[in-house]
């Protein structure tokens, strides 16, 4: 699996910065707003999802399995704390994507095998996006989660284009991220940028 550039949407994200980030290249959407009411990300991820389609790009529901389900959306990201993953892949079903956050080796080595299609490894360095995270991993210790990964992985956590040609040797699938894109002045050139380095790495 090759993703490259995968978003994270912030919270009170519009439509308009996906439009932008599938219009630079972004290879995997995911809809996060920790502030809205299921339904409003329902109704969010019922617009999303065509514009997704026609970019032939995965939108992926974070936290939220009945939203997920309700909007019809391609998959669903959890973290430690959000649920069991062989039940979340139970209640999915077997043509849906399921990913899971991992922060370290025991997570990784606790994962139900069968039940989680792609990890978000991280963070990779501290990021004011998410004030609340773990310690952050560095390169190495990403890397190293990354090469033990029994499938795909992406990187997470203030990633930034230095950081692509490591963790492509990594063996990573792509990097997450969210204020990259989002806060840039023009998110869709900035996708671009990410897209080409991830390329070229």
């Amino acid at each position: 699996m090759s993703i490259g550039v995968y978003f994270v949407t912030p919270d009170g994200c519009d439509d308009a910065l996906v439009r932008a980030a599938l219009a630079g290249g972004a290879g995997m959407i995911q809809l996060r707003d920790k502030a809205a009411t299921d339904a409003e990300m329902v109704a969010q991820a019922r617009r999303l999802l065509p514009l997704c389609r026609a970019a032939a790009v995965p939108l992926i529901v974070n936290d939220r399995l009945e939203v997920a389900l309700a909007s019809g959306a391609d998959g669903l990201h959890i973290g430690q704390g959000d649920g069991d993953p062989a039940q979340m892949r139970a209640a999915l079903g077997p043509g849906r994507h399921l990913g899971l956050s991992i922060e370290t080796a025991a997570q990784l080595d606790a994962m139900p095998a069968g039940a989680v299609d792609l990890i978000g490894v991280g963070p990779v360095h501290a990021t004011a996006t998410k004030p609340d995270h773990a310690a952050p991993l560095g390169l190495d210790g990403a890397a190293r989660l990354i090469a033990r990964s029994p499938v795909p992985a992406v990187a997470i956590g203030g990633v930034s284009t230095a950081d692509i040609p490591a963790l492509k040797r990594a063996g990573c699938a792509g990097i997450a991220v969210v204020s990259a894109i989002a806060a840039a002045p023009d998110p869709a050139a900035a996708t671009r940028v990410l897209v080409e380095t991830w390329r070229t790495a």
